[in-house]
């Protein structure tokens, strides 16, 4: 099923200079880059993604560190999006994620996991409106 999914490339990623590498994983894919932009996350566009995590001992740090410099944001659309998205991604916590995923491959630790992507393309639409007003 055709559908699109939101990706962003952290600032850790970011500074570690791995925008190009994590690019041409997605693209290896065949999915189509149909908008990308490097810029900060404001903190109503970090309080809006992540609200589910509001009140949780880890909210502010991560707030913190979401804003804490440039990110590459991305919607990439193609067959199962989401799901292909997420495989290549690999688990969230980067000492659990297998050997040849993103997180895998260049994830420190929880907190700095490289990429965040959405989970269903319910999350999808919310996060693409949320970073790219529709």
């Amino acid at each position: 099923m055709e559908q699109s999914t939101y990706i962003m490339i952290k600032p850790d990623a970011v500074a570690r200079g791995l925008i190009a590498p994590i690019i041409s994983r997605f693209e290896a894919t065949g999915l189509c880059i149909d908008r990308l932009e490097l810029g900060m996350v404001t903190r109503e566009q970090a309080e809006a993604n992540y609200a589910e995590h509001e009140g949780k001992p880890f909210y502010e740090s991560l707030i913190a560190y979401i804003t804490s410099g440039p990110v590459v944001k991305m919607v990439l659309s193609g067959p199962e999006a989401v799901l292909v998205c997420r495989k290549l991604m690999g688990a969230t916590n980067p000492l659990d994620a297998a050997p040849g995923t993103i997180r895998g491959d260049f994830g420190l630790t929880m907190e700095a996991n490289i990429v965040h992507g959405s989970d269903s393309p319910e999350s999808a639409k919310r996060e693409i409106e949320i970073f790219f007003g529709g």
